[in-house]
């Protein structure tokens, strides 16, 4: 009896040192973007039995995105800088007469040049934007992502860009890590802009891993823990203190927050959560035929719609 409870400890503890080493390889590819350069050429090859096991073991690399739209004289590229952090581009795209300035953030995984027309919504409301690859992200320098923690950094960064051009109306709009993101630079900087946009912003990165564990068809559990654990220690932070629902508590302007309801990574209940713990002036948008993507191209008229009358 004895021998047969040694050896089910034995086989509970390999397997549990085999789950941390699948789960350290899945959090090192959702928060390490390869340069697209090193992409191989035979993507687009069907994979074999051998190829999809080893994505279900050590995960799938992630190729950095590149813009998909091309300066023109109308852009202004800028650049930001701190001694903690990569070089960043960004666009800055004047209005005519403009009321403020928007400071954009994209999603984990997505580029400056994929929120352009939301620029154009802005602008088109009398706004100039600033569009910011994040590190790891488009022209940006460097090759990891927090989701969100480090992240941080760069919305300040932004922030103080156009505060120091002496503006006085900055609006902060995220969609999903950017929002997490500017939830946390608030938060973190005592940030101070007139209004926020958040779209879709994530409850918790814990609850962001299981969203992403779930799509690939695995249990969240105890697989999204495991992967927040490692995809914090790997990066020098503890990751399950990565929560907009608390961050959100220090924003003390207008929040405009903005979800769709077939989201399949951000739940309703994570959506509701951020909302009831905004203390500031808020209004909540659902938008029924969308999911975790651009609001603004899947429900334009009325996202214009429920922009433009927030920033009035």
């Amino acid at each position: 009896m004895k021998r047969a409870v040694k050896q089910l400890l034995k086989f509970l503890l390999v397997l549990f040192i085999l789950l941390n080493i699948i789960t350290a390889f899945h959090a090192y590819k959702f928060t390490h973007f390869y340069d697209a350069d090193k992409a191989t050429s035979n993507s687009n090859i069907k994979k074999s039995g051998w190829d999809i096991t080893k994505d279900i073991l050590f995960g799938i690399n992630a190729y950095k995105k590149k813009n998909t739209i091309a300066a023109d004289s109308a852009f202004q590229t800028v650049y930001l800088k701190s001694s903690t952090c990569p070089k960043l581009e960004a666009w800055y795209i004047p209005a005519d007469n403009a009321k403020g300035t928007v400071c954009m953030f994209h999603g984990h995984g997505s580029t400056k040049s994929a929120i352009f027309d939301e620029s154009v919504s802005f602008r088109k409301a009398g706004y100039n934007t600033l569009l910011v690859d994040f590190r790891a992200h488009g022209n940006s320098d460097g090759n990891t992502c927090t989701i969100g923690y480090d992240e941080s950094e760069d919305v300040k960064l932004a922030y103080d860009l156009i505060k120091n051009k002496g503006e006085k109306n900055i609006v902060l709009w995220g969609i999903s890590m950017g929002a997490a993101a500017v939830s946390k630079s608030i938060s973190d900087y005592d940030l101070k802009p007139t209004k926020v946009i958040l779209e879709m912003p994530f409850g918790s990165i814990l609850k962001a891993a299981e969203g992403r564990i779930k799509m690939m068809k695995l249990p969240g559990e105890p697989l999204a823990a495991l992967v927040t654990f490692w995809g914090g220690a790997e990066h020098g932070f503890w990751a399950f203190n990565m929560k907009p629902t608390e961050f959100v508590k220090k924003i003390q302007c207008p929040v405009l927050l903005q979800w769709g309801k077939n989201d399949p990574r951000v739940t309703e209940q994570e959506t509701n959560d951020v909302y009831n713990n905004i203390s500031s002036t808020k209004k909540l948008v659902v938008y029924e035929n969308s999911g975790h993507e651009s609001l603004c191209d899947k429900e334009h008229e009325k996202w214009e719609n429920e922009i433009t009358a927030f920033l009035k």
